[in-house]
């Protein structure tokens, strides 16, 4: 009976190694960051030429999959951090390691305050930590290794996302266990968090992504948060309260699929056009073995009416291709284009192919998805950030199949027979007799 629980408990974990690509792009497209596993590739945009990352910080690179990536609101830094417990921050226009901080545990959302002071990250176990960044977002020296002070806790729930208000006054962890917290972030952030000014209770299922929707009318806006409930929810941080709801699987269904059942599909990534009341949202079909396989190959673009608080469906914008389904989304402040990333990564098979799509003029009719000879950068681009230009559908395909699954697994909380909480009690860490 052991043998099969230590099994069964491999078998999760080679599920969970597997991480979906991601993209972000520099606030102003100075440049543009994919990663996939334990890679971190970037491409300087304005020079037109990958991007030689510079690690001479007191800590060694990244060696195992990188769950988060993120620019500064300035432009000025960049934080990774993944499953190796490094975060690691860099300057945006050097591309050098100014400093490494090592976590107690897996890191799984990061984000840098609006002034570039702190920088917070979360772990698997529901702990956020804030490091301060003084010296640091100077950009000149690499700095001796900081430590992280914890900030805040979720009980024991995975933290899927953080995010700092436009004015800097609140910081947002979304988590597996179906809740949004709004933290007031304090004057002294290193003595801990200890007012919660709101939580955003209403999904249904994990919550994957968080992000603020605003214009120059409404400039504080408000939150969007995307689910594996197939909604996407519209929220007031100061009293939590629920604006609106828009259901996105009818309209998958309706696209993808002539079956009367149920469409359950997951909203992985939410990213709102700068200054605008529009967002683009990237979902997933999720795991079943009953229903057919709906593939959804497109972005759903959704208008939020912020005088009204109201989301809606804009128009659905597909992406042609067998198999480009997308992991990651990012918008830069300066262009309104949209950039994609589909590709997964479980450190065991093919390297790491990524494949990286842009829409052009997302909110206009026609929406343009641009070939690959009109990306910015070209194939340069693109053969440094897919690694390699040309990536077989059959890849693509394997990879976006491993990514929903691994969500599926990683996100929807398990359910143990009693002998198997009394095995995992029995096995914990902190359980075993010390030397």
């Amino acid at each position: 009976m052991e043998e099969s629980h230590i099994e069964e408990e491999g078998e999760r974990q080679t599920k969970h190694e597997v991480a979906p690509a991601l993209i972000s792009v520099h606030p102003f497209q100075k440049s543009v960051a994919v990663t996939v596993g334990s890679a971190l590739r970037v491409f300087d945009l304005i020079e037109g030429r990958p991007v030689s990352l510079v690690d001479e910080s007191d800590g060694p690179s990244h060696k195992d999959s990188i769950r988060a990536i993120r620019y500064g609101s300035s432009g000025k830094l960049f934080a990774s951090a993944g499953d190796d417990k490094l975060v690691k921050i860099w300057s945006a226009d050097s591309w050098h390691c100014l400093n490494t901080i090592s976590s107690e545990k897996r890191v799984t959302a990061v984000s840098i305050s609006s002034d570039d002071s702190y920088v917070c990250y979360a772990d698997k176990f529901g702990v956020v930590w804030v490091v301060d960044l003084d010296g640091v977002n100077e950009g000149k020296v690499v700095l001796p290794s900081k430590k992280g002070v914890q900030l805040l806790c979720h009980y024991c729930s995975i933290i899927t996302s953080l995010e700092f208000s436009p004015d800097g006054r609140y910081i947002l962890s979304s988590d597996r266990d179906f809740k949004i917290r709004v933290t007031v972030f304090p004057k002294k952030p290193l003595q801990g968090a200890h007012e919660i000014q709101s939580f955003c209770l209403g999904h249904t299922e994990f919550v994957t992504c968080i992000t603020f929707v605003q214009n120059p009318e409404f400039a504080q806006g408000y939150l969007m948060s995307g689910s594996g409930d197939s909604s996407v929810r519209l929220w007031d941080i100061t009293t939590g309260s629920l604006l609106d709801t828009c259901d996105v699987s009818p309209t998958v269904k309706h696209l993808e699929s002539n079956e009367s059942e149920p469409t359950q599909v997951t909203v992985t990534d939410i990213c709102s056009l700068p200054n605008s009341s529009l967002a683009a949202v990237s979902i997933q079909r999720q795991v079943c073995f009953v229903l057919p396989c709906i593939r959804f190959q497109g972005i759903v673009l959704l208008h939020c009416d912020l005088s009204a608080h109201t989301l809606s469906i804009t128009k659905v914008i597909k992406i042609p291709g067998d198999s480009f389904i997308p992991t990651s989304i990012s918008f830069s402040t300066s262009t309104r284009l949209l950039w994609m990333v589909s590709g997964a990564s479980n450190g065991s098979n093919h390297p790491g192919y990524t494949r990286v799509r842009l829409i052009l003029r997302i909110e206009a009719e026609p929406s343009s998805v641009l070939e690959d000879e009109q990306v910015p950068g070209g194939t340069t681009l693109l053969e440094h950030l897919q690694g390699k230009v040309s990536i077989e559908e059959s890849v693509m395909s394997a990879a976006a199949e491993a990514v929903r699954a691994a969500m599926c697994s990683l996100m929807v909380k398990k359910q143990y027979s009693e002998e198997n909480r009394e095995f995992r009690k029995n096995n914990r860490n902190d359980k075993k007799p010390t030397q």
